[in-house]
């Protein structure tokens, strides 16, 4: 059973959602996911859990809990499996290669996404503006912004967010003992709560552009810079207008077309003409 770890053999496959596993048991953990019966509900939000467990990690998200911490950045994890990813961060081991590129990755499902731009390969397609995904979990994320649903709400004030993601960040303005800004810019002066969160600023003045576009190879300060830019590429305009069909890569330009078509706004006046 230890080899199929290092060979990637998955002989067992799941009956309803037909997803292979190494062994019989991981099978049987599986398939609770595909029960109908979730007895253990959140108070908080409503959400309904299979087992226990599950549901005190969930209650970590509105409780702002994360006992798990990192020793080399210090930054906190709601849960051990968070944390050991987080931790391949500092390691310098990038055992998963691609076979057409040759760019190496620590995890196999970031080789699994990246291998996406080599053969194209989106079979999930949102029915409303045709754009095309990798997985159905992704289209679903993705349909919240044609339905505007927020299925996550914040115990404390009842906002609504799109992600559990979103309301996560969102509680740090509930919590007791927020963290102190401690970590201080030495060129501008500008103060983090994090050693972290200081280290991606600080690109800013270093003018370190650590992350490559495949495709194009331009390089890009931040990750999330990056997975903008990559929608030229692909396509994608996830953000869309609910009055026209007008649709954007970015939600600051669909922000300002609402304002200047829809609501009259024309910031930019003549200095002659009154």
């Amino acid at each position: 059973m230890h080899m199929k770890r290092h060979t990637g053999d998955k002989p067992f496959k799941c009956g309803v959602c037909d997803k292979m596993f190494r062994c019989g048991s991981h099978v049987k953990k599986h398939m609770i996911i595909h029960a109908e019966d979730k007895p253990f509900k959140c108070e908080v939000c409503g959400k309904s859990f299979t087992q226990m467990p599950h549901l005190q990690q969930h209650m970590m998200i509105h409780t702002g809990d994360k006992p798990f911490k990192c020793e080399v950045c210090d930054k906190m994890f709601m849960s051990g499996s968070h944390l050991k990813q987080h931790m391949m961060i500092h390691a310098d081991n990038k055992p998963f290669k691609c076979e057409v590129c040759g760019k190496m990755f620590k995890f196999r499902y970031n080789l699994k996404r990246h291998s996406l731009i080599h053969d194209g390969k989106k079979s999930f397609k949102c029915e409303v503006c045709d754009n095309m995904y990798g997985s159905s979990g992704a289209v679903k994320k993705h349909m919240r912004i044609h339905t505007g649903e927020k299925p996550y709400k914040c115990g404390v004030c009842l906002t609504m967010f799109v992600s559990g993601c979103h309301l996560k960040k969102h509680m740090s303005i509930h919590a007791e003992n927020r963290p102190i800004k401690c970590e201080k810019c030495e060129v501008c002066g500008k103060m983090f709560k994090d050693r972290y969160n200081l280290k991606r600023h600080s690109l800013v003045h270093t003018g370190e552009k650590p992350f490559k576009c495949e495709v194009c190879h331009n390089l890009y300060c931040r990750s999330s810079d990056l997975k903008t830019h990559m929608m030229v590429h692909t396509g994608d305009k996830p953000f869309k207008c609910e009055v026209c069909d007008y649709m954007s890569a970015r939600s600051r330009n669909l922000k300002r077309h609402v304002n200047r078509t829809h609501q009259g706004e024309k910031p930019f006046k003549c200095a002659i003409s009154k």
